[in-house]
């Protein structure tokens, strides 16, 4: 029996465990939220549709008007995730992306507004809040009387939060905090912030605390709307903290448990991004079919022509694929799964450079129209390429995925275990081990079936689909343990072979959850019924096949020197070295 509060299918994987029963049968949302949310969804249209062409004007302008955001109020927008009884819709993670998926249809600033608010910026309260503050806040918080942010990036601070100079020093019963936020969502119109600082202590991360701050705190301000290259219309600014004197009732969880609390609610928020690709995926499959079908070249329509099929084909691919893979986290979360740390991170890397394909190629076929301002194309594509930046830079993300990865199997293998010493500890790679690794490697290596390295309850005609997935599990044990023997205690600074890991990885996750998710459609009807997701799970299969076979080819041979060689050389030229006269 898989214990839930310990048990992660791509921790486990990387051992060679294919733990089937975490992502079988392929999650469903409840009888009753599906109710609740098909309500939702009909009122979101009322309310986004007749402002198709505001969102234009606004995202020109560079704001929302106020009238707007108090319409996302009254529509209750602001309290999908906040318990009934505080006033809020309580939705589960997978209620809360697919309302996100809906908003982001129509607007991807609209979106943004709404999932800073409920992904992050209200979600350590919901995750770390006392009683007392919940029953405090969540009443303001669900009418949208009380908007939220998450305050953690600062000037010197971006991906590495250890660097936060925003300082908490305690006086008495209260704490002061001083320091600066910068690139704040929902910053110019919030009045709830989570904010991280340093509370004392030599080791930074150690001593990293969270707090609940509101405007109406002497010394809270916030700078002016900052001008953006897309999402232009939701609200974003710098946030200034000046002697601000936060009561001790308003630290939000343990003191010095900042860094946990912070990725646990960027973890727990991830489906929000998620959800909200997925919209803006839909939308733009919608948009490119009917630009494609009415347009006619050459006597006829270009939805015709070869190269248009397979941009629309793919679009629909990784659509499918994406949309999967972030219900089944959003699945792992609402059945109380407690590590999906790397399936979360899986998801939005994922998630965010489908979309970014999926735009581009929206707007390639649109042609010269798709960069026209008056057409959607070109705000889709403006709108979706801060997803591969916030909330963890894609790059980040994969060296996440993968060194988790490594710092499991590398405890196994007892040649490396004194080298590989302490090279794991920092707590963003510092997870548990997974036992039994020595056994399922050479069960794995030699392709021997042991209970517990290979599908057993997909449907049969997923079969050759679960072989496939097995033979990259096979090659996802060999470059662990190729990389970690090549490199050993240099792992951390050979970014190019962690990468290819993280890649492998990325692509398994996603793979078994299309696997799942078909299993599941095949199984409500049939696989005739089903011949075109089929379809699909054929061609991601193989698309991931060769990518997997490409990257652990790559890890012996590369051009990974060569690259880094002339990346010196035009740093230390600043700039590029040749010309032609």
């Amino acid at each position: 029996m898989i214990d839930k509060k310990t048990a992660s299918f791509m921790r486990s994987l990387c051992m060679g465990q294919i733990e089937e029963d975490i992502l079988l049968p392929f999650p469903e949302i409840s009888s009753a939220e599906k109710e609740t949310l098909q309500g939702v969804i009909s009122s979101l249209e009322q309310l986004f549709r007749p402002h198709s062409e505001d969102f234009r004007r606004w995202d020109r302008q560079g704001e929302f008007p106020p009238e707007f955001v108090e319409e996302l109020r009254q529509f209750g927008l602001f309290g999908l995730v906040i318990p009934e009884e505080h006033g809020g819709m309580g939705f589960g993670s997978a209620a809360y992306s697919r309302s996100l998926q809906e908003v982001a249809k129509y607007d991807a600033s609209a979106a943004v507004t709404i999932g800073a608010h409920s992904s992050i910026g209200m979600r350590g309260l919901l995750l770390f809040g006392t009683e007392e503050q919940r029953a405090r806040y969540y009443p303001k918080l669900a009418t949208g009387e009380m908007i939220a942010a998450f305050c953690l990036t600062e000037p010197g601070s971006g991906s590495d939060a250890a660097s936060i100079r925003t300082t908490a020093v305690k006086d008495g019963d209260d704490w002061i905090l001083n320091g600066d936020k910068i690139w704040i969502t929902n910053g110019g119109i919030a009045d709830f912030f989570t904010v991280f600082a340093k509370t004392g202590g030599k080791d930074q991360r150690a001593h990293l605390s969270a707090f609940l701050v509101t405007r109406d705190m002497t010394g809270v301000s916030s700078g002016p709307h900052e001008d953006k290259m897309g999402i232009r219309a939701s609200s974003t600014t710098t946030i200034t903290l000046e002697n601000v004197r936060v009561p001790a009732k308003n630290l939000l969880g343990e003191e010095g448990k900042g860094f946990k609390i912070a990725m646990m609610i960027l973890n727990s928020g991830r489906t929000g991004l998620g959800g909200g690709s997925v919209g803006g995926m839909k939308r733009l499959i919608a948009l490119a079919t009917l630009q494609a079908k009415g347009r006619v070249q050459f006597g006829k329509s270009i939805s015709e022509f070869g190269l248009i099929k397979q941009k629309v084909g793919q679009m629909v691919v990784d659509c499918y694929a994406t949309e999967a893979a972030v219900s089944m986290v959003a699945g792992l979360i609402d059945q109380k799964y407690e590590d999906y740390a790397v399936e979360a991170a899986i998801s939005k890397v994922f998630a965010s450079e489908a979309l970014n394909r999926t735009a581009d190629e929206a707007l390639q076929i649109a042609g010269g129209n798709g960069f026209m301002t008056e057409y959607p194309y070109e705000r889709v594509v403006r709108d979706s390429r801060i997803n591969r930046i916030f909330e963890g830079t894609n790059e980040i993300l994969r060296l996440f995925i993968a060194l988790n990865a490594m710092n499991d199997v590398g405890q196994h293998l007892r040649e490396l275990s004194k080298s590989l010493e302490g090279v794991f500890n920092d707590p963003i790679k510092g997870f548990g081990v997974i036992s039994e690794y020595a056994a399922r490697r050479a069960a794995i290596a030699t392709g021997i079936r042991r209970e517990g390295t290979n599908f057993t309850r997909l449907h049969p005609a997923l079969a050759k689909y679960a072989s496939l997935f097995e033979d990259g599990t096979r090659d996802l044990a060999a470059a662990v343990d190729r990389i970690l023997r090549k490199h050993g205690r240099n792992i951390i600074d050979k970014q190019f072979a962690t990468k290819r890991l993280g890649d492998i990885m990325i692509d398994l996750f996603v793979l078994a959850c299309v696997l799942s998710r078909v299993d599941a459609s095949i199984r409500k009807s049939s696989p005739e019924a089903a011949a075109h997701e089929l379809e699909i799970v054929h061609t991601f299969a193989g698309q991931a096949r060769r990518r997997i076979r490409n990257n652990v080819s790559e890890i012996d041979a590369n051009e990974d020197e060569q690259i880094k060689s002339l990346a010196d050389h035009a740093f230390d030229a600043e700039r590029f070295a040749w010309d032609t006269i």
